[in-house]
């Protein structure tokens, strides 16, 4: 949908590329920027910025909990016109069909969203998926026009000891000319050079500074993440004033109702406050993502795409309008507006799943200690981190049976593979700080099993068995009563609006909290207790796993 005259809109223009500000008329026609006219005589100070649009450089758009075209509506608002997307959460579970499913709900919505191939699925072998995706299957992948590059490279053992199918996969991207994306957490030194030499050339994995800029001076570019659970914008800011042509901004993973109260755009308002250079901070938000990776989206140049949004001023940076492909589709006094959604679009199928799991009794999730004498791994977790430590302690004994120690805040942790019918993985963790009841989620990275933790066995198996019921969502329980937000799409996605996931998802928060729980996201940092590839101690449904040293390893010693 194109206006039939030209649009002509007047405003400050920023220009990125040459770092300089004008006043002009916008000229737009059939969804491109026709002409910008310079004005003889300068706006006032107080009327509106124009700007190419905020880049998401890195986001698993399946972490909102919302599909593609639930997503864009929540971005535009906040001036996202673009998102570099690894589908890799749905391609554990449903391969290439659930790639697919994304490529073509994506195209329901005006919204630049650039899909990757992923790399790892499964990202390790030390936990079941639901599919497999060798470098036969990834390199045919790399060849559509609608697949950007090859997503995160999260197996870094695999790239330093020459994996013949992972590097099948990096050979692959480098035959095709598309950009290889990187997941190194606390690979340093040679290994960190080895890796980079695969041609591997952003990493959003960083979370001290020291980390960041040895990646740089080899050539990495870094994306600061700032999502629902991990969060290193205030280690990394710093990078801003040092090597703005080499940083991104990214969210990685951020739910819906956290998506409506801000995106990059946050980031470019905290950096801004900082004191870091203005062009620095748009080449971050704007500019790299676009030249990294090739995008196809405008620059607001002449000729380019009419992809750009409209700011009150240069230090809060409220989003007053957003364009995409010459539609208005976002207007801050009428909010998101229909010219979003496409004339025509693909009808919607049944919703892709799968999910094998049945139910399970508290005598499935039995601990016994070894000896009197025993010492326990427990995982250690904290706010804002994906990693977490190991602690050895004295578990708490009853009837000869591990119990939570909610005294101390050790409470047990449980996963099972949801894609057969095996029997549950347990484990002991401590941070989360539940008093009561337990929390429960299909969103388990990145395979995507079923993850609980809780402070009885009765409770646990009762949000375990809710979501078997569901098959996928996420649930806090308490005594039998429980508050579910269902995820039918692949247990990782709802088909609902955007504000009513929101609604649902603040509630289970809100209702964690009231039980005990400290952290601010309890489901986004819940589904990363199972991902091997990131260290300290992690529990995937095969066992309890040392991501230091890269192997099972026993829960007592």
């Amino acid at each position: 949908m194109f206006y039939l005259a030209p649009l002509i809109m007047k405003a400050h223009i920023i220009d990125i590329i040459n770092q300089t500000i004008f006043d002009a008329d916008i000229i737009i026609r059939s969804g491109k920027i026709e002409q910008l006219k310079k004005l003889s005589q300068p706006l006032p100070k107080d009327a509106p910025y124009a700007m190419p649009g905020f880049v998401d450089s890195h986001i698993h758009i399946e972490s909102s909990l919302l599909t593609p075209e639930h997503f864009a509506p929540l971005a535009v608002r906040q001036g996202t016109i673009a998102c570099v997307c690894d589908p890799h959460e749905i391609a554990n579970v449903m391969g290439v069909a659930g790639i697919d499913f994304m490529i073509e709900n994506a195209k329901r919505v005006r919204f630049h969203f650039h899909f990757g191939a992923p790399s790892c699925v499964p990202a390790t072998p030390f936990e079941t998926s639901g599919a497999k995706l060798n470098a036969t299957i990834v390199a045919e992948l790399l060849k559509r026009d609608d697949i950007y590059g090859l997503a995160e490279v999260m197996n870094v053992p695999g790239v330093l000891n020459h994996d013949p199918d992972l590097m099948g996969k990096l050979e692959a991207a480098h035959n095709e000319g598309k950009p290889i994306d990187g997941h190194a957490p606390g690979v340093t030194g040679n290994d960190i050079l080895h890796y980079i030499k695969e041609d591997i050339t952003t990493d959003h994995e960083c979370t001290t500074l020291d980390e960041a800029r040895e990646r740089i001076t080899m050539g990495m570019k870094i994306l600061i993440r700032e999502g629902s659970a991990a969060c290193d914008f205030e280690h990394l800011a710093p990078l801003l004033g040092e090597s703005d042509n080499m940083i991104m901004f990214c969210t990685d993973d951020k739910y819906a109702d956290e998506l409506r109260e801000g995106h990059i755009n946050q980031l470019v308002r905290r950096s801004l406050a900082k004191g870091y250079p203005l062009w620095n901070v748009l080449n971050a938000a704007c500019l790299t993502p676009v030249k990294h990776y090739h995008l196809n989206h405008g620059l607001l140049r002449e000729g380019d795409n009419a992809d750009f949004i409209i700011v009150d001023n240069l230090h809060d940076f409220n989003i007053l309008h957003t364009f995409i492909n010459g539609c208005e589709v976002f207007n801050k006094q009428q909010g998101v507006v229909s010219a979003i959604y496409v004339d025509n679009p693909i009808p919607v199928g049944p919703l892709p799943n799968n999910f094998h799991a049945s139910h399970f009794t508290p005598d499935d999730i039995i601990v016994t200690p070894p000896h009197a004498d025993a010492q326990m791994k427990v995982i250690v977790a904290h706010e804002g981190s994906l990693y977490t430590q190991c602690q050895l302690v004295k578990p708490l004994v009853v009837n000869n049976q591990v119990v939570p120690d909610i005294e101390n805040d050790i409470l047990k942790l449980v996963v099972i593979d949801r894609y057969t019918q095996c029997h549950p993985q347990v484990a002991f963790i401590h941070g989360f700080g539940l008093k009561q009841g337990a929390i429960a989620s299909t969103i388990a990275h990145d395979c995507h099993n079923i993850i609980a933790l809780g402070c009885s066995d009765q409770d646990i198996i009762t949000a375990i068995n809710k979501l078997v019921q569901s098959e996928g969502g996420l649930c806090v329980c308490h005594q039998q009563s429980c508050i579910e937000l269902p995820l039918p799409i692949a247990g990782l996605m709802s088909n609902e609006p955007p504000h009513e996931v929101a609604r649902l998802h603040q509630l289970l928060k809100a209702q964690a909290a009231s039980q005990g729980c400290r952290f601010a996201a309890p489901f986004m940092t819940l589904s990363f207790m199972c991902l091997p590839v990131i260290p300290e101690l992690k529990l995937s449904d095969q066992g309890l796993f040392d991501g230091v040293k890269f192997n099972f390893t026993s829960l007592f010693e």
